[in-house]
């Protein structure tokens, strides 16, 4: 007979949001405040899943910022930690749901989502866009706290 209890949460387990202006200055500093974020709890991310991570946290502003702000001047960022996983999401109030265009080597840019798919993929993660109740969107990826095999 287990009288243990149920698990206890991990010390860096939570869920963490914050609202920001639709603004360029906005992507820099929803990156370091992740990271700072990260760091604080003690999520134990490879060097490799967190360049990853943060790299998506500044797509996925970019994109709220650049496309979305018309409609939504704030934008929300949210992390959320689990025992095995980090997920980010951007939420925005736009009703337009973005999709990953395909490489076009005479773009410069446009392609935010397919490097967020691509970093997700790679890490064995997952990403995806949902509608909010609200009527707009939220774009999320999670990655696994450990990089996949190779």
């Amino acid at each position: 007979m287990d009288e243990t209890g149920p698990a206890q949460p991990l010390p860096y387990e939570g869920v963490w949001r914050f609202t920001a202006p639709a603004v360029d200055a906005s992507v820099p500093q929803a990156r370091h405040a992740v990271r700072d974020l990260l760091v604080r709890q003690g999520v134990p991310l490879s060097d490799e899943v967190t360049q990853g991570l943060l790299l998506i946290v500044s797509e996925l502003v970019t994109n709220a910022v650049r496309h979305a702000a018309v409609l939504s001047p704030t934008l929300a960022v949210e992390v959320a930690v689990g025992p095995e996983w980090v997920r980010v999401a951007v939420e925005d109030n736009h009703p337009y749901r973005p999709t990953a265009l395909e490489t076009d080597h005479g773009r410069t840019g446009g392609r935010g989502l397919l490097l967020v798919r691509e970093i997700t993929r790679e890490a064995g993660g997952a990403c995806d866009v949902a509608h909010t109740a609200s009527g707009g969107k939220v774009v999320w990826a999670a990655l696994p706290l450990k990089p996949a095999p190779r």
